[in-house]
């Protein structure tokens, strides 16, 4: 007859198996606390996200509060208020190649107009003004405005990652260049 007092065997099971199951609910383990720990992250991330556009657009609203101040106490008192000159401008290169002038073409270069159509953003200070004036038959510029500069990024932004020109797919591209700079999206 059989021992009832005889230790109870486990089926057997290979050990391979075992190890896999073994690596599997480690995987599993592994993966769950990593997505936690992101969703935590994501959590924080979002909430400073809205302090920090609360406070630009609270900047913003200051700026344009403080320009219609300054126009009103202007016309209170009977003079003029003249805002102050835009710091940025956009340049497009509109003309080609054929006929160009050394001290133009150089410009251009330093501009980085290389092609009919190509542009970009520049600070406006008197030497880029200067160099506008010099250039001027082949490009064209102006001031641009919050709409038109956020239509250009989403359209036609590219990043520089690793020294390779991507384009800008999401949020998180220009947080890691930018981050050190405060700009989080």
């Amino acid at each position: 007859m059989v021992d009832d007092n005889a230790p109870k065997r486990l089926p057997a099971v290979p050990e391979s198996v075992l190890k896999r199951r073994k690596a599997r609910t480690a995987f599993k383990l592994k993966s769950l606390k990593k997505a936690i720990e992101e969703r935590k992250e994501r959590v924080k991330k979002t909430k400073k996200y809205f302090k920090r556009a609360e406070a630009y657009v609270k900047e913003f609203r200051m700026k344009e509060r403080d320009e219609i101040r300054l126009a009103r106490n202007a016309k209170k008192a009977g003079d003029f208020y003249i805002p102050p000159e835009p710091k940025l401008a956009f340049i497009i290169r509109i003309r080609g190649v054929n006929q160009v002038a050394p001290k133009v073409k150089k410009v251009l270069q330093l501009f980085r107009l290389r092609q009919i159509n190509n542009g970009i953003f520049i600070k406006l200070n008197k030497a880029t003004l200067n160099m506008l004036r010099i250039c001027e038959p082949y490009v064209t510029w102006g001031y641009p405005n919050l709409k038109s500069v956020r239509e250009l990024v989403y359209k036609r932004g590219f990043a520089k990652i690793k020294g390779q020109r991507i384009p800008i797919t999401n949020n998180e591209m220009i947080e890691k260049k930018l981050g050190k700079y405060g700009i989080i999206c």
